[in-house]
Order: structure tokens, then sequence, then C-alpha cells
């Protein structure tokens, strides 16, 4: 038998340093799957934050009978401090008081937004079906919203690119039938 065979032979034959081998062939894909799990798993978090965010400055302008600038400013800057500790800088956070005319269709009463447009006076804005306890037209909601545009912090190694987490949420006012913004002249209901 000649040498090379021979080599060869016993390569295939040999047990020896097996597990090395396909322990090697498989670490990159598991590497994959363990940081794409990981970023899953921070935007998640995120996106959780944003919902309790949402909630929190419904929560808190619908308590108001009158709101000021400095009041607004405080209400969304509660945002920063329940995404905690991921930044605050790009997110968008917005209050509007939406008049509802009728079955599913309002217009914006007011707005105030924090890193973002507020929404135009007298703009549409369609609200949920399922609130037709409002009883008479006209009625108030408050309408909070955020979005967060969220960046895969080991994006490169997935081909998930940039997208925008957000949520909105409609609520009564509680303590009046409306909110009143003296500053952008909405002194009555």
């Amino acid at each position: 038998m000649t040498a090379p065979a021979n080599l060869c032979r016993r390569f295939v034959a040999s047990t020896r340093a097996v597990a090395a081998i396909e322990f090697s062939i498989v670490l990159p894909v598991l590497m994959l799957i363990f940081l794409g799990t990981f970023d899953a798993g921070r935007a998640i978090a995120i996106y959780m934050k944003i919902r309790s965010a949402t909630f929190t400055i419904d929560a808190i302008t619908n308590q108001y009978t009158s709101v000021q600038d400095s009041d607004l400013q405080s209400i969304t800057g509660a945002a920063a401090v329940i995404l905690a500790p991921y930044s605050s800088t790009p997110a968008v956070v917005t209050v509007t008081q939406v008049k509802v005319t009728s079955a599913n269709h309002g217009i914006v009463s007011w707005s105030y937004s924090l890193g973002g447009s507020a929404r135009s006076r007298g703009a549409a804005v369609t609200t949920p079906g399922s609130l037709g306890t409002c009883g008479s037209y006209p009625c108030y909601l408050i309408l909070g919203e955020m979005s967060y545009p969220y960046t895969p912090m080991l994006g490169f190694f997935t081909s998930v690119a940039n997208f925008t987490l957000s949520d909105s949420l409609f609520a009564t006012p509680r303590s009046s039938k409306c909110v009143l913004y003296p500053t952008a002249n909405v002194t009555t209901c």
C-alpha cells in the first residue's frame, strides 16, 4: 500500500478530535442565533416600555381639566423616565385631544408633541369603533402616541434593517368633559 493511501485510511478511521471539528462547524450558527435572540429581546423590552409610556401619558393627561405648556412638557417628559435605561432621544411623544363628532370620526382639538410634529388642529382622526359609549356627540378623547426608531445593536449579524416601534392609546378625560389648553386657544369644550 502506498503511503498517501494509508494516510487517508487512517484519517477517515480516526475518531480523535471529532467533537472539536463538529463544534467549530456549529459555533458560527449558534453565535448568530444567540446574537439575533439578544437583539429581539432588546426590541421587545423597548416596545414594552413604549406601551407603558403611552398608557402613562394618557393616564396623567386625562386627570387635568386644563393644561399649560409646562404641564405638557412634564407629561411628555415622563416618557424619558419610563424608557430608562434606553435612550429617549429618538423617541417622539405626542398628546392630542380629539373631539369625536360621530361614530369612528373625530377632529383634533389640540395637540402637543415632544421630539416630533404635533397633529394639526382640525385634522381628521379615525376613532376606534368600540368607543360607542360616547352617549351624545360631541365627546372628547385623549390620544397618546409614541414612536421609537429601533436600531438593532448587532444588526450586522442579521438581515433585519432599522424599524420603528410605536403605540397609540385613546382615553377619556376623567375630571371634566374635555381638557382645556388655553395656550392653543382651547378655552371651552
